[in-house]
């Protein structure tokens, strides 16, 4: 009786969880036969769950309106992946191991006992190694519910040269990027669009709950993107590659810069950096030498090929064996 009951507990789940299952998906899911599932469709209906069911191609079951709603159960893989994102999660946003937690166990009723102690086991063996500062969990919360309402916020910003600045603009979009968060938002004093980094922000107030949604120039994880490899470094590169957009997208990573495509078989990467070495450090990183280089300011270049002759004569013959 036991393994009948978790079974019709299972098939609730799943007939809440989408909206029209064909018998042989339905059987699939649950391990057992098509003939199992239209006797525990029977014993549900006589429980008083509306199930509908059609027959033919395209037929199957579907949970009719007015059904008592029960708590989705959660199977092994879907409990693990939960607890992996929330350790995930924990790499980025401050204080939320606690929390993670005490989610987990509060989700044990929704996981058969059998498999509740994978996903606690799970958090548990994992970690998170990060030295990035973290963005506030209950901030993030506010940005989000204020890039939904589009709402007028005032802070305090901090750059990273240690300039205080007050703030005043309409959140638009939250997005998380190489491990950090930013806020993408219509900065009003400057008149133009603004991506600030949530941990360098302080206390927002919202003076104006609902605004404007704007529309973006470009993609926001696109504008997200460039802001971070490029803007906040007063050293900047052009290189142009060899290569396709597609094939380059794949071994060029994100963090290194923006790549875009220049023709069907080239592509230019911008790139930032704060000193001589690291922009050298990110072109020699690179799986190909670049056939062109353009640099601001101009006078770059020459200070990267005069740092490569000096990296040159270290690795010279110096005659010894």
């Amino acid at each position: 009786m036991r393994h009948t009951a978790h079974r019709l507990l299972r098939l609730i789940a799943l007939l809440q969880a989408r909206r029209h299952w064909s018998g042989a998906e339905l059987a699939e899911r649950m391990g057992v036969d098509r003939r199992s599932i239209r006797r525990d469709i029977e014993r549900l209906r006589e429980l008083g769950y509306p199930i509908q069911a059609s027959a033919g191609v395209g037929g199957g079951y579907r949970l009719g309106a007015g059904a008592p709603v029960l708590p989705m159960l959660l199977d092994e893989e879907e409990a693990t992946t939960l607890a992996i994102a929330l350790r995930a999660a924990s790499a980025t946003v401050a204080g939320i191991d606690d929390t993670a937690r005490g989610l987990l166990s509060k989700l044990d009723p929704l996981v058969p006992s059998r498999r509740r102690q994978q996903a606690g086991e799970v958090h548990a063996a994992t970690a998170t190694l990060s030295d990035l500062p973290k963005a506030d969990a209950r901030l993030l919360g506010q940005l989000a519910q204020a890039c939904r309402q589009a709402a007028r916020l005032a802070f305090d910003y901090r750059s990273g040269q240690d300039v205080l600045t007050q703030r005043e603009v309409e959140a638009q979009h939250l997005i998380n990027y190489g491990r950090r968060w930013y806020l993408l938002a219509w900065d009003l004093g400057r008149q133009d669009w603004r991506t600030l980094r949530v941990d360098r922000m302080g206390p927002t107030r919202t003076l104006r709950v609902q605004g404007v949604h704007r529309r973006t120039p470009a993609p926001p994880a696109v504008m997200v993107r460039q802001a971070v490899s490029q803007s906040p470094f007063r050293l900047q590169a052009v290189m142009r590659l060899a290569g396709p957009l597609a094939e380059l997208s794949r071994t060029v990573p994100p963090w290194c810069g923006v790549l875009e495509a220049d023709g069907p078989d080239h592509c230019l990467l911008r790139v930032g950096a704060d000193s001589t070495g690291m922009m050298l450090a990110q072109i020699l990183g690179l799986d190909q030498v670049p056939l062109a280089l353009w640099t601001t300011p101009p006078a770059l270049k020459a200070q990267l090929a005069q740092r490569l002759a000096g990296l040159g004569t270290l690795f010279g013959d110096d005659g010894e064996g």
